[in-house]
């Protein structure tokens, strides 16, 4: 599975934006800058996060964007559902009401693919922006290959 542009680019940017929107809003183009990003894109996006109720934009002189909640309360994988980028790992669409095949059954790896993607969301659920600006995001990968070691460990003991 690879995550596109659009959602790489909306979180790079709701995470600026987070950084820097303390004392007032922020400008796209000051994003952009910063964050090599098109202006029109993040305008493009920008306007989906705001009809998520993900940011509130600020008119006038001085105006741009803010966060619409904390960057505690704001989880990486509302932003990358707010621009419409699936977090699927399967060929299925909709939620598997179409099979991965031409005849609409599941392939045989339809499952593992349809967990991958289970995990994916379930990972980006559980991280806030807050996380990535204090890059505690370390101890939650790490977990993972520790539990899997744990478990083979589990179940070497229980087969002898």
């Amino acid at each position: 599975m690879k995550l596109s542009t659009k959602g790489r680019y909306a979180v790079m940017a709701m995470v600026d934006l987070a950084r820097h929107a303390q004392a007032k809003p922020v400008s796209l183009s000051d994003i952009a800058a910063r964050q090599e990003i098109s202006l029109s894109y993040l305008e493009q996006l920008f306007a989906r996060l705001r009809r998520a109720g993900l940011v509130k934009s600020v008119r006038g002189p001085g105006g741009g964007y803010r966060l619409a909640r904390t960057s505690i309360e704001t989880r990486v994988s509302e932003i990358i559902l707010a621009v419409d980028e699936p977090i699927s790992a399967t060929r299925c669409t909709e939620m598997g009401a179409t099979g991965c095949r031409a005849d609409r059954s599941k392939c045989l790896t339809h499952d593992l693919w349809e967990e991958l993607g289970n995990q994916i969301h379930a990972f980006l659920s559980s991280v806030t922006l807050h996380d990535v600006l204090e890059r505690k995001l370390a101890p939650r990968i790490a977990e993972a290959p520790a539990a899997q070691s744990e478990t083979k460990t589990d179940s070497m003991a229980a087969a002898s």
